[in-house]
């Protein structure tokens, strides 16, 4: 991957502010961030919970709007967009993995990742996604007959199937021990490398930043300080 500064942003954000309100109650998520994400990289989002890094990937994904400031994607101004401009964003050009796998129990694998291919642009096909994450031979199985790993590969051959352009990934090892943790981040470091989508993944487990081309640490809102990773390590060689 060239050196951030001499790419144009996939993604950037400009005095972003979050505000949830309850009553009388006002919580500030986000407090002026900034940041920047570019084509093709793996970056790692760490910090306490709480200091925004969650509010972040919703507004970024579409799934939540800002309070104020600017967050573009490419020329889009997310900030603008009304609901069904987002929804048509989303299904374009964004993958979500989640700690939590959110597969249909009653569809076999194959046909989770069947639901997005019927509503994507440019779909590869569901047994080619499942292939990328390595599990054709359980494309027939039922979420319950799958492992905690095998899920989350199931999600994240759901998520690819659009071919994004961006991927994010809200605490994708979160549920698993360190072996199938392994698994899971070797299958985003091949998608990351194979489909080139931008992968950013939120985590609070130190040890992958090592896999990373960009970390961004956060806290009260903002992005506090970042780091680019120059000896960057593989999954099988983190150490956890």
């Amino acid at each position: 991957m060239a050196t951030p500064g001499d790419q144009t942003p996939v993604f950037s954000a400009r005095g972003l502010t979050k505000t949830y309100r309850t009553g009388e109650v006002e919580v500030k998520a986000l407090r002026g961030l900034d940041l920047d994400l570019y084509a093709g990289e793996f970056a790692v989002f760490l910090g306490p919970s709480g200091s925004g890094k969650s509010t972040l990937f919703n507004i970024l994904g579409g799934l939540d709007r800002a309070t104020s400031g600017s967050a573009r994607f490419e020329g889009l101004e997310l900030t603008t967009l009304d609901d069904r401009a987002l929804t048509r964003y989303r299904r374009r050009n964004v993958g979500f993995v989640f700690q939590f796998y959110n597969l249909v129990p009653s569809l076999t694998a194959f046909e989770n990742v069947a639901l997005v291919t019927e509503i994507a642009d440019n779909p590869m096909s569901p047994g080619e996604a499942l292939e990328m994450v390595g599990l054709s031979d359980r494309a027939d199985h039922f979420p319950a007959q799958l492992s905690g790993g095998e899920q989350q590969r199931v999600a994240i051959a759901r998520a690819i199937a659009k071919r994004p352009e961006v991927l994010l990934c809200d605490e994708p090892t979160g549920a698993l021990d360190l072996a199938t943790g392994v698994r899971v981040l070797e299958a985003l470091a091949f998608v990351n490398e194979t489909l080139g989508a931008t992968t950013a993944v939120i985590t609070h487990n130190t040890s992958i930043r090592e896999m990373a081309h960009r970390v961004l640490y956060f806290g009260d809102g903002r992005v506090s300080r970042v780091e680019v990773n120059p000896d960057r390590k593989s999954p099988k060689d983190l150490n956890w």
